[in-house]
């Protein structure tokens, strides 16, 4: 019976801390912290020339007339980048993963510490010049000052590079104007439009009656289309890839209940052997062959049984003991239990049924012999 409640509890406190991990992902992923779920519409352009926009103040205020239809608590407009891209440079014959600063306007509040920094003529102008990092200069030219008036190639743009600015940080590695970066990274994808909607609102049916009505009504329709990612089928995705992990790790842990299998059905084959005169008994007064047979099944399964019972107490107890000191509750439901009933009753009868067969075998004459 020990064997039983190691590999039940073993697995009951893999599978309820594998459900915890899964709720938490899936929450954090679809909802805040008051329980208000969100998700994103992008616009597409049918004129790549048409991608600067997409949403405007006349979408929200069309969504904000008809919001309480939808369930629609918020919705404001994403800029299409943060600022920075991280791509593919080449200095000096060199291939560098860099982090780009794309600059709106002047770089003058940066510190400099050879050459200059980008001029808002530069930037109304779209200069192709370019700033980069002591480090990064350090790391190509040995000395940063030999970086000046080399070039930098990014996307297939050569840019000049006027000067090196001190690392403030370690999260720029260059700096260039957002304007001639655009040029050579011309897109059909717009701004987006983020929503957020009530606590308990079906988020996809909503979402596709909004773009629906944007594709009508929208500020841009004419010019390209509105869609969404359906988060839905991507939860969906990570929940079941999240569930395969945690029930591989159980099928792992599972081991230990085929030893313990083993070690039911040979303890079954010493209670046959040394209980010859009680099965010899029981014959003479009419038992059955099969009416042994159930006894000594019934005996392994209920054996296993109380195992499989007192291990999901365990694992059950273990996996929310674990998760106090984890950013997640563990999850025990009824699936868990039926899933250490059923599987130590199928242990009890797998492993217990060939002794009892050897029981229910035994001849009445051999035995009074």
């Amino acid at each position: 019976m020990l064997g039983i409640v190691i590999g039940i509890a073993s697995v009951i406190t893999i599978i309820s801390l594998g459900k915890g991990v899964e709720k938490a992902t899936l929450k954090n992923l679809q909802a805040s912290n008051s329980g208000k779920q969100s998700t994103v519409v992008e616009y597409y352009a049918d004129d790549l020339n048409a991608a600067e926009s997409g949403f405007n103040e006349s979408d929200l205020s069309l969504l904000n007339s008809a919001g309480a239809s939808f369930g629609l608590a918020e919705a404001h407009i994403i800029n299409d980048d943060n600022g920075t891209v991280d791509v593919q440079a080449s200095l000096n014959g060199s291939e560098q993963n860099v982090t780009v600063k794309l600059l709106k306007r002047s770089s003058s509040e940066q510190e400099i510490s050879a050459g200059h920094n980008i001029s808002q003529n530069n930037i109304t102008f779209a200069d192709p010049v370019a700033l980069i990092s002591k480090k990064l200069a350090a790391s190509i030219y040995i000395q940063p000052n030999r970086a000046l008036d080399t070039a930098v190639i990014v996307n297939g743009i050569s840019y000049h590079v006027i000067g090196v600015f001190e690392n403030a940080d370690d999260f720029h590695d260059i700096m260039i104007p957002k304007k001639v970066y655009k040029k050579s990274n011309i897109s059909n994808v717009g701004n987006k439009l983020k929503l957020v909607f009530n606590r308990g609102e079906n988020v996809s049916k909503q979402t596709k009656k909004i773009v629906s009505l944007l594709n009508k009504q929208g500020s841009h329709h004419l010019q390209g289309s509105y869609e969404h990612i359906e988060m839905g089928q991507i939860l969906k995705g990570i929940g079941s890839v999240i569930n395969s992990l945690t029930y591989f790790i159980s099928a792992i842990a599972g081991i230990s209940l085929f030893i313990a299998g083993i070690g039911v059905m040979n303890m079954m084959y010493i209670s046959v052997s040394e209980r010859t005169r009680e099965i010899g008994i029981r014959l003479a007064i009419g038992a059955t062959p099969k009416n042994i047979l159930f006894q000594f099944l019934l005996e392994a399964v209920l054996l296993t049984g109380i195992g499989g019972l007192i291990g999901f107490g365990i694992g059950g107890g273990l996996a929310w003991l674990i998760s106090l000191f984890l950013p997640f509750r563990a999850v025990i439901g009824v699936g868990s239990f039926l899933l250490a009933f059923c599987v130590s009753t199928f242990v009890g009868i797998l492993f217990g049924i060939l002794p009892a067969k050897n029981a229910a075998n035994k001849n009445l004459i051999d035995i009074l012999r």
